[in-house]
């Protein structure tokens, strides 16, 4: 007769513990990429007819455009971590040289410039 009520409070204590776990169990943290900057970000636009020429946009956090080359000649695969830490590297300088003087510089070649000398991006 004592079996049972110790069976049923052992059960019902594994049951509110198992329930407890459960419910506080957290969220999966992502890490954030590499090639992605906390000063900005960029966008690729490019058409079909002409997939060797593409124009770059770079914008700080608050989506102001800092800079803009148009690149012709060179194909880009953004899928490329090398190209995406290329991308960052001239990002992190326009936000610099914008926060400097607040002038939006274009086409000074600093895409093309980083693309070439580090062999393409195919």
């Amino acid at each position: 007769m004592k079996k049972i009520p110790l069976v049923a409070c052992s059960l019902i204590l594994i049951l509110m513990l198992s329930v407890k776990g459960w419910a506080q169990v957290e969220p999966e943290i992502r890490a954030v990429p590499e090639w992605i900057s906390d000063k900005g970000y960029w966008e690729v636009e490019n058409n079909i007819k002409t997939p060797d020429t593409f124009t770059v946009y770079f914008f700080n956090n608050e989506g102001t455009m800092v800079y803009k080359e148009k690149v012709e000649g060179v194909q880009l695969n953004i899928k490329n971590r090398k190209t995406l830490m290329r991308l960052r590297r001239v990002l992190d300088q326009s936000v610099v040289a914008w926060e400097n003087n607040h002038l939006v510089k274009v086409d000074s070649m600093l895409v093309a410039t980083v693309l070439k000398r580090n062999g393409g991006s195919h």
